[in-house]
């Protein structure tokens, strides 16, 4: 629906029946074999899942991650972390308009060399992305080993870029030290400012700030 005039721009199918044998068709051609080029193929698929729209809310959400899956099933991604929704977002207006005009004029050239352009670009961002938490993570060694050298490990500070929040129980799981001494480890990180503290509910939670305003920014 138009926002703002309140016009029906597309009505997805509605019945049971009709979105399983739709959804059992783009399943076949996901997985068959073919000479389709699979960066195009994957703007195909994105269209037409978005077309089949078989939920409620989320459906955006679920498309873009199967494109991330898609990917990866084809080899082109070693792990699912190239997300195109910071570029679709971007140019949300283009996106709805050539995913209509798929519908109302079979207009696919223009619609793949959009999903082309989002891949180009989120590529280049997501590589650098890589790059800076690489650099970051060198940066943060040489200051464990400096400040604390004392509980300086490798596996320590892997556990701390996993991912953005670290708990005591992550540091136990993964061997690193016992319960009450992983605890002071996530302290004294936070008294050198690469952790920060914050309590959800009875659990402490630690933010690696350093990564957050990495990400953040990017």
């Amino acid at each position: 629906m138009n926002d703002k005039t309140g016009e029906i721009l597309y009505t997805p199918p509605d019945n049971e029946a009709t979105i399983r044998l739709l959804l059992t068709n783009l399943e076949i051609f996901i997985n068959k074999d073919d000479e389709i080029d699979p960066l195009i193929k994957l703007a195909i698929i994105h269209y037409q899942f978005e077309s089949i729209h078989p939920f409620y809310d989320g459906n955006g959400r679920t498309g873009r991650i199967i494109n991330v899956l898609y990917l990866v099933l084809q080899d082109l991604l070693n792990e699912p972390i190239l997300y195109l929704s910071r570029y679709i977002i971007k140019h949300k207006a283009d996106y709805y308009r050539l995913l209509r005009e798929v519908t109302t004029d079979e207009n696919w050239y223009q619609w793949i060399l959009f999903m082309l352009k989002a891949i180009e670009e989120t590529s280049f961002q997501t590589l650098k992305m890589c790059k800076d938490i690489s650099s970051l993570i060198s940066k943060v060694t040489t200051e464990v080993k400096s400040k604390l050298p004392k509980i300086y490990s490798k596996e320590l500070i892997e556990a701390i870029f996993k991912n953005v929040y670290t708990k005591t129980v992550h540091l136990v799981d993964a061997k690193i030290a016992s319960r009450n001494i992983a605890a002071k480890y996530l302290k004294n990180l936070e008294s050198i400012g690469i952790l920060k503290s914050i309590k959800e509910g009875r659990e402490i939670i630690y933010i690696n700030i350093p990564l957050f305003n990495l990400l953040k920014e990017n």
